[in-house]
């Protein structure tokens, strides 16, 4: 973690007080300057941000939305605490978790389908079973019925499955193909170079203050020298000192426009992508909502379906009469109706 102050370099370095005779071991004017000016900014990974309390108060780009382009701005620790995640990284992992959250439903999606085939063809086996075949009269009627039922069952599961497939499984399967991915790494790399252009201009900044440091010192320590008379450098060595001071403030704060513009470009381009994967996000989780709706409808229509199956088997079971099965079947077997009497003598 880097700290950075916030002072006026031409104020700094240009005043003429700067080459005023000082007292031996006073601090020169610009030397103090930097020390009182009050820390009002900190640079974390190359990135500048106010310190709390300081300053006016930022605003949410999009207030009350929890819109990524508002929560991301920060690196954040890895769980090992060893290394840094920048908040664009922890955005594209939301999107490749997303990906593989869709992929894992379509697997469910298939399991459901694989047991609604076994089902459909276990239905299937058993409507053509013998058992109870040899049943007579109306319960015949409604026992031969519900056997068929089942054969019509297993169509409206199979039907189901079918419908699973191309109707859920399938839009979940194919929802963003291979190129999703490789558009995820065009966003990648495109804010990781931007960040490697504001580390570099950092680097710089860095570099041109302690320049500016150096030759601060030096004009410091040549006018002190002219004063006590313990050097003989003359009034051209320490204005020639105070150029190149001059030289370096100005350089420190073309490093310093550099980085704020590279710093402003990745702003802009953090702001813009950050919204675009936010876009994504929705339009994932609605096209998932649709198509488990679409689940949930084939599902109820299955139970619609299954209900007719069992509605001629309800209707024929109402039908069954004990009384007329008994008739047919002793107009079928009888053995004879004239009864036994008893023998004379």
């Amino acid at each position: 973690m880097m700290m950075e102050a916030s002072f006026d370099t031409e104020e700094s370095f240009d005043d003429p007080s700067c080459l005023a005779p000082q007292p031996p071991g006073s601090v020169s004017p610009a030397k103090r300057q930097i020390k009182e000016v009050k820390e009002t900014k900190i640079t974390i990974n190359c990135v500048t941000f106010p310190l709390p309390g300081e300053g006016p108060e930022q605003q949410l780009l999009k207030p009350n939305e929890w819109s990524y382009c508002d929560y991301f701005w920060t690196d954040k620790k890895d769980p090992q605490g060893t290394t840094s995640v920048a908040g664009f990284e922890v955005l594209l992992q939301k999107q490749l978790k997303g990906k593989q959250m869709q992929k894992e439903m379509a697997e469910f999606i298939h399991e459901r389908i694989k047991i609604e085939e076994e089902y459909a063809k276990n239905l299937s086996k058993l409507s053509l079973s013998p058992l109870a075949a040899q049943e007579e009269g109306t319960l015949r009627e409604a026992w031969t019925q519900l056997k068929k039922s089942l054969h019509d069952e297993a169509e409206v599961h199979l039907k189901f499955s079918n419908k699973l497939h191309s109707e859920v499984e399938k839009p979940l399967l194919t929802f963003r193909g291979d190129n999703f991915k490789k558009d995820l790494k065009k966003y990648d790399h495109h804010i990781a170079d931007l960040r490697k252009q504001l580390a570099s201009r950092y680097a710089s900044v860095e570099k041109a203050r302690k320049a500016l440091a150096d030759r601060q010192k030096d004009l410091e320590v040549k006018t002190q020298q002219l004063e006590i008379k313990l050097s003989n450098k003359t009034e051209e060595d320490i204005k020639k000192a105070r150029r190149k001071s001059t030289q370096a403030g100005d350089d420190l704060m073309r490093c310093v426009d550099l980085y704020n513009q590279t710093q402003s470009k990745w702003f802009e381009e953090m702001v813009t992508t950050s919204m675009e994967l936010e876009k994504l996000e929705v339009e994932r989780i609605e096209w998932i909502q649709q198509h488990l709706r679409q689940y949930t409808t084939l599902r109820h229509e299955t139970d619609m379906f299954n209900q007719s199956t069992v509605e001629a088997v309800d209707q024929l079971l109402q039908n069954v009469d004990p009384g007329k099965d008994r008739e047919l079947w002793v107009k079928e077997n009888n053995t004879g109706e004239v009864r036994p009497v008893d023998m004379d003598i």
